[in-house]
């Protein structure tokens, strides 16, 4: 459709089934347009007063009687706050090439694309047209293609037993918080923490009581970080948490109130009660430190130091 239709020589006949208009298509475009499978309108550039709109945007959203479009349209009481006009036209006042984007209608909820252009009217003043081809079942199978990419990209980053991140979401999301420690200069300190004798658990209650282990030991740390702390069940028994502007001490005191809560928390499962403890590492984010792996050597070797010197305990990387 040529952007240029409107300013065609117009007749002295007037569809009576549509509104009183200051102008009007000739007969021929006018029926072309009233069967378009899409919503046609004309409003004023300045006034938003609406000057033509086709019949199948009176199906919709009726007469035009007068009204401007965002009274029409959006059933609103000012001009809407996501119109496009300031796109349709340059510095000088003048028509750019016509604006495509994308819209949900706040009165009908439904998708639009909408081809949108600033044209001289027939009587030479500036006038926005706006051609809208309904999207709403496209849209829909692409939000829900979208949400399903995201639930699998979530579920690829999920720990299945216990909802934690799991390995490649700690080293995805933790490399995010490295590099900002190390542009910032903040303190990023690593706790690593592992369940003792967890294979006597499995071995004495059975696999499903170790699930159940699992899963309270995670619900107890993600309950004790912070929003903007990483918690992963690295694999089996094993735990890291990242913590961004943290030093050692801090750390430490966080890690020492963890082993204490794990120390108080019984499991309870087929009649059985199951008491727990974990030894914990510790490692500071290094000068010379470039990748999470650095400081997960450290805290590996400091945690299987605590697990020498007895398990139970908390020691800090040297």
């Amino acid at each position: 459709m040529k952007s240029g239709i409107p300013s065609l020589n117009l007749p002295a006949h007037r569809d009576q089934t549509a509104p009183a208009l200051e102008d009007t298509p000739p007969e021929g475009l006018q029926a072309v347009l009233d069967n378009l499978d899409a919503l046609v309108y004309v409003s004023d550039f300045s006034t938003h007063d609406l000057l033509y709109m086709n019949a199948y945007g009176r199906q919709i959203w009726g007469n035009i009687a007068n009204r401007k479009c965002w009274q029409v349209l959006q059933d609103s009481d000012g001009p809407c706050s996501f119109c496009t006009n300031h796109l349709l036209i340059n510095d000088q006042g003048e028509p750019n090439k016509p604006h495509v984007w994308e819209f949900q209608n706040q009165l009908d909820q439904r998708w639009y694309q909408c081809r949108d252009q600033a044209i001289r009217w027939t009587d030479g003043r500036l006038v926005r047209l706006e051609i809208a081809t309904d999207i709403t079942e496209r849209k829909q199978m692409e939000l829900e293609l979208r949400a399903a990419h995201e639930k699998a990209r979530a579920a690829a980053l999920e720990d299945e037993l216990t909802g934690l991140h799991n390995r490649r979401a700690f080293f995805e999301f933790g490399a995010q918080l490295l590099n900002q420690a190390v542009r910032h200069h903040t303190p990023l300190t690593l706790i690593m923490m592992d369940l003792d004798h967890f294979k006597a658990i499995n071995d004495t209650h059975g696999h499903d009581a170790g699930d159940e282990v699992l899963r309270q030991v995670s619900a107890l740390l993600q309950a004790r970080i912070r929003d903007c702390d990483i918690v992963a069940r690295m694999g089996g028994e094993e735990f890291a948490v990242l913590l961004p502007e943290t030093g050692l001490e801090m750390a430490r005191t966080l890690a020492e109130r963890l082993l204490g809560l794990l120390q108080e928390l019984t499991v309870h499962h087929g009649g059985q009660s199951i008491s727990l403890s974990a030894s914990f590492g510790i490692s500071l984010l290094g000068s010379r430190d470039r990748r999470l792996e650095d400081l997960m050597c450290r805290a590996d070797e400091a945690m299987y130091q605590s697990k020498a010197r007895g398990r139970s305990r908390v020691t800090l990387a040297t």
